[in-house]
């Protein structure tokens, strides 16, 4: 029998040497850790298997969405696999009965909570976990409050996080609200600011989608719901806008219109403060939250409008706030703006 040698083509070869070893080495640094942990995980699935898929994460807290009957298990580790030292978080556990924070699996549970039907084998329930300071909170999209806490008195610090389903149960999962910006959970816009602007600092933008709002996300007006400040990309444009839950989407506003979009930012983990001000009168410690189509800086404003506080851009060239209300874009000379507090 004659057996048929395959030759690779030396250029080829050397080639695909070269995109495994840069590949390897972009997986392995810090960079390509970074590059990871800003994208938005894609829908996955988890079997009836109690078996954890691991994912870097750069911040102090994970939003998810999941669809199962029952038992949604997320672990929380300093590397990408389980083991000492972990946190596990069981939602809907016991026939979707109770949740509970464990630590290294190890019993007596160190949270616990009693939470019948908190989850759907027939549509998407959310949740958020956060961390910080050795202390754990989980709660449930749209409430700030937590339904389990747990202060370790020896805390470790989180690198990954991992989830699985079980105990007869698959489901399916979207991961979202993965902070976004290069110094791993902080971001700036990357126009300049207005001459006589400094010392802004830096805040953390998170990507969310759908009308889900991270924890510690800034409220910035009212419209018979709390409207949360927020930006999303159009035309391309980063522009500041408002987050409105009930209608799933961020509205900005740009081209005389107001554009409603389902992928934005949410501004998270500062505490702001709103100033009078008017045209392009830009106080010193304003904070940008975007920039426009040119690479001008836009701030974050607000005016009251029919009864209503509305968030929306500020752009120093025109010497107005535009806010995205009724479908359209208003512009307004006296607004306040959002600043950092001294």
């Amino acid at each position: 029998m004659k057996r048929k040698m395959c030759v690779v083509p030396r250029s080829v070869f050397l080639r695909n040497l070269l995109i495994q070893t840069f590949v390897l080495a972009l997986i392995f640094s810090d960079f390509g850790m970074q590059l990871i942990s800003l994208l938005r995980l894609p829908a996955l699935s988890t079997e009836d298997k109690l078996e954890y898929n691991f994912y870097p994460v750069a911040t102090g807290q994970i939003q998810f969405r999941v669809k199962t009957p029952n038992d949604a298990h997320v672990a929380l580790t300093t590397g990408p696999q389980e083991g000492e030292p972990m946190y596990e978080i069981f939602i809907g556990g016991w026939s979707n009965s109770k949740s509970v924070i464990r630590k290294n699996r190890t019993k007596p549970d160190v949270a616990e909570a009693e939470t019948p039907g908190i989850l759907s084998g027939d549509e998407f329930r959310g949740f958020w976990i956060r961390w910080g300071d050795g202390a754990i909170s989980v709660g449930k999209e749209g409430e700030p409050g937590s339904f389990l806490t747990y202060a370790d008195p020896e805390p470790f610090g989180i690198g990954y996080f991992g989830v699985c389903t079980g105990w007869g149960a698959s489901g399916e999962w979207l991961i979202e609200a993965i902070c976004v910006g290069a110094d791993n959970r902080y971001t700036k816009a990357s126009a300049p600011p207005v001459e006589g602007v400094i010392g802004i600092g830096e805040f953390c933008w998170c990507e969310a989608s759908g009308g889900m709002v991270p924890p510690g996300a800034v409220k910035g007006g009212e419209d018979g719901e709390p409207l949360y400040v927020g930006r999303a990309r159009h035309e391309g444009a980063l522009l500041p806008g408002k987050v409105k839950p009930g209608d799933s989407v961020c509205y900005v506003a740009w081209g005389g219109e107001e554009h409603g979009k389902s992928d934005y930012e949410v501004l998270c983990g500062c505490d702001p403060a709103w100033v009078p001000t008017s045209e392009n009168n830009i106080p010193s410690n304003a904070i940008p939250g975007g920039e426009s189509e040119d690479g001008e800086a836009l701030y974050v404003g607000r005016v009251h409008h029919e009864d209503a506080i509305t968030i929306g851009k500020v752009q120093p060239s025109h010497s107005v706030c535009y806010i995205a209300y009724g479908g359209k874009e208003i512009a307004f000379p006296e607004y306040e703006i959002m600043v950092r507090r001294d």
